[in-house]
């Protein structure tokens, strides 16, 4: 062999070496050459010669059309999540929680009123009292029928919701029978106020035991299923906006980048200044990001008032209201049954520590610790030194009268407790018929006066934080209805026509 011979054999060698098949590994499961193939492919499409203007306009042109897609994508997946979270929240999951709240404080109204009835009693002196009594109960149980009704529509996908409701509504009618039972009972026996006849009393037992240990449980059952729907809902739209925004900025960047660089080589390889049609489509592009984002920081912000701020609050008055109702009955039913009268003492006691709950607080000395934690919370709203439900609200202050709607809350929970202990104390005293009259009467400073002062502040409390609740969500519906999805679908299109329309001049050229 000669020199020369020897030097190109080496050459040709090293050539493999460097872009030939023999070096390239092996690797199992490839068929051979396939490695060798791709190498070569790569090399060629990371040359320079490959990227002629043609292909590499092209080459733009569908990464900007694929970013702008991908861009309309996330937009409606995300603002589309955005609208449906709040639906379930706003049109949904929070009325039904509202409506078993409701639902719990009309059967506990129409127990306080049975027990009203058989307080009173024949005595001619609650006549009157009397037929308002019976008024009231019917109301009651007509808003207790329509709750059932709207429930059972509400519960219709939810199984433990439907055999809550079930349960009301086969239990209810036997309520409603002994509760009948009692006052033909009781107007039989023609018993004198505060003394019901034995027979009564055992059917008004029945009914409230029936009340108490089954409809009551199943209704707030309904409403804790509701609460725990919106309560999950509301945490994974957050974490869904909150990555959604993230998302839909970086893919609005890639879109403007996408479109930049296109304008960019058309400005290069054509000597043109500025392609208008383009221009257009990132301007357009640069629209639709900040109009995006600011929609999701919206539906945000529009989410955290319907929820956070005002359906927390509405649920918790809700719930106090509902307990205030029967805690009242307990009051009456304390006076009608002097065999249960510590149980349902208790059970009083137990429901006020449920709407202003005092740390290490007695029955005996509630009011006392009632009124030192109100002056304490009176000097310093910053501080609330109380919790339960109306610890809660005075926490979640946040629209316009609220806080003096809910200080009106606070100051008629006072003034019930202190006429309830004033009933107590007759009750103790033997002065039965007195603290009848009182715990009935509805002249200012008796109790039912005083309760309705109470209850008239916790349903305007609860208006203003409904008001902002259903405001908000409409803000919402507003933003991402049938005209911005509309809008959001032109202006892609739009978009994209102006894209291709704005490179294909240019490439027509080159046929």
């Amino acid at each position: 062999m000669t020199t020369s011979t020897a030097r190109r054999t080496a050459t040709s060698e090293e050539a493999a070496g460097e872009g030939g098949d023999s070096p390239v590994p092996a690797v199992p499961g490839v068929p051979p050459g396939t490695l060798a193939r791709l190498g070569q492919g790569l090399r060629t499409v990371g040359s320079r010669s490959y990227w002629t203007t043609p292909r590499l306009v092209r080459s733009l042109t569908a990464l900007s059309l694929a970013t702008l897609i991908g861009l309309g994508a996330t937009a409606t997946t995300v603002l589309g999540g955005a609208r449906d979270g709040t639906d379930t929240i706003g049109h949904r999951a929070a009325p039904q929680a509202t409506r078993a709240a409701d639902l719990y404080f009309a059967l506990s109204d129409m127990d306080a009123q049975a027990a009203n009835l058989l307080l009173v009693g024949s005595d001619p002196d609650y006549a009157t009292l009397r037929k308002q009594t019976l008024d009231t109960y019917e109301q009651r149980r007509d808003q207790a029928d329509n709750d059932l009704q709207q429930a059972a529509q509400a519960a219709a996908d939810d199984p433990a919701g439907q055999r809550a409701v079930q349960l009301v509504l086969g239990k209810l009618g036997g309520y409603e029978a002994l509760v009948a039972r009692a006052q033909l009972l009781e107007e039989q026996a023609k018993a004198p106020a505060g003394q019901p006849s034995p027979a009564a009393l055992d059917a008004y037992r029945q009914a409230t035991d029936l009340l108490r240990q089954q409809l009551l449980p199943a209704a707030d059952q309904v409403t804790a299923a509701n609460e725990a729907t919106v309560d999950r809902v509301y945490t994974e739209q957050r974490d869904a906006m909150g990555s959604g925004w993230w998302w839909l900025l970086v893919g609005g960047l890639l879109a403007l980048a996408a479109l930049v660089g296109l304008q960019r080589v058309l400005t290069l390889r054509y000597h043109r200044v500025v392609n208008p049609a383009l221009a257009a489509v990132t301007v357009l592009t640069g629209i639709v990001l900040v109009a995006g984002l600011y929609l999701v920081g919206r539906a945000d912000d529009h989410l955290v008032t319907a929820k956070s701020d005002a359906y927390d609050s509405v649920i918790a008055l809700s719930r106090a209201r509902a307990v205030a109702f029967d805690m009242n009955a307990d009051e009456s039913r304390y006076l009608t049954d002097p065999t249960r009268a510590a149980a349902y003492e208790q059970a009083y006691f137990d429901q006020s520590q449920a709407i202003v709950r005092l740390d290490g607080a007695t029955m005996a000395g509630y009011n006392a610790q009632l009124q030192s934690a109100a002056n304490g919370y009176r000097s310093n709203h910053a501080a609330v030194p109380f919790g339960g439900y109306l610890g809660s609200e005075l926490r979640n202050i946040t629209f316009a009268g609220e806080h003096d709607a809910a200080e009106r809350v606070l100051t008629g929970f006072q003034d019930y407790q202190v006429t309830d202990r004033k009933i107590r104390d007759l009750r103790n005293e033997g002065k039965l018929k007195d603290a009848v009259t009182l715990n009935t009467g509805l002249a200012k400073g008796q109790s039912n006066y005083e309760f309705e002062q109470l209850s008239t502040a916790m349903g305007d409390t609860i208006a203003i934080n409904r008001t902002a609740m259903e405001t908000a969500v409409a803000e919402t519906d507003s933003d991402l209805d049938g005209t911005t999805a509309a809008l959001a679908g032109g202006t892609l299109v739009l978009a994209l026509g102006l894209t291709a329309l704005g490179v294909r001049p240019r490439l027509r050229e080159y046929r």
